[in-house]
Parts: C-alpha cells; structure tokens; sequence
C-alpha cells in the first residue's frame, strides 16, 4: 500500500485528507508542523507528501526547502495543499521545489488525481 505525508496545523483538515487518502488505497502518516513532517519524511519514507504552507514554528515552503536539501528526501514529490492560491504563490512554490499546489477548499477528486500524477 502506498503511503503518503500528510502535513497540516489543522486537525479537521488532517482528517479529512486522510479519509481521502484512505478511500483511494493509500496509508497516511501526518504531521501539525513543517518541523515534524521533515523528520517523518526521513523516517517513513513516503511516495508523496502534502503539505500546507501556513503553520507555526516552520512553514511549508521551509519546510520543502529542508527536504529538497536533503539527499534522503529529495526524490519525494511534494504537493502544497493551502488557502494561499494565487497565481503568485503557485509560482513561488514551484520554487521551492514543489510540485504542485491544490487550493483549499480542494475536492475529493483534485487530491486522487494528484496521487495518480505523482504517486
């Protein structure tokens, strides 16, 4: 089963993104911090990571920078998920070294075609 990253400050969003993930046949592993998601990148090794941008302590776009920095992390594909969508910040987080970023609010659809494009 794949697994995917899932990264929010948002516990009603984690949940609702792993429902998600679940109903298309992927197992979640989720973080609340942009800190906690590097590290459990390293240790879980996930096919995917999705990784909102406004958070405490370490946001999205610091925490895909440490993990484009990093040679155990750098291969996994990463998909922002947040309310910052205009044009300028989907430019900015292709930058960062993602790929991808889903508006919220997003649809069910919008998150599994995702995972069939880079999972």
């Amino acid at each position: 089963m794949p697994k995917a990253l899932i990264c929010d400050d948002s516990a009603a969003e984690l949940a609702n993104l792993r429902s998600i993930l679940t109903n298309a046949g992927w197992h979640s592993v989720t973080a609340s911090n942009g800190a906690e998601a590097v590290q459990k990148a390293i240790s879980e090794k996930p096919a995917l990571i999705f990784l909102d941008i406004i958070m405490p302590d370490m946001d999205g776009y610091e925490a895909c920078r440490q993990l484009q920095a990093s040679a155990d992390t750098k291969a996994i594909p990463v998909v922002f998920v947040s309310s910052k969508n205009q044009k300028a910040d989907q430019i900015w987080a292709k930058m960062q070294g993602g790929k991808a970023l889903i508006g919220k609010p997003y649809s069910a659809d919008q998150i599994v075609d995702t995972l069939k494009a880079f999972g």
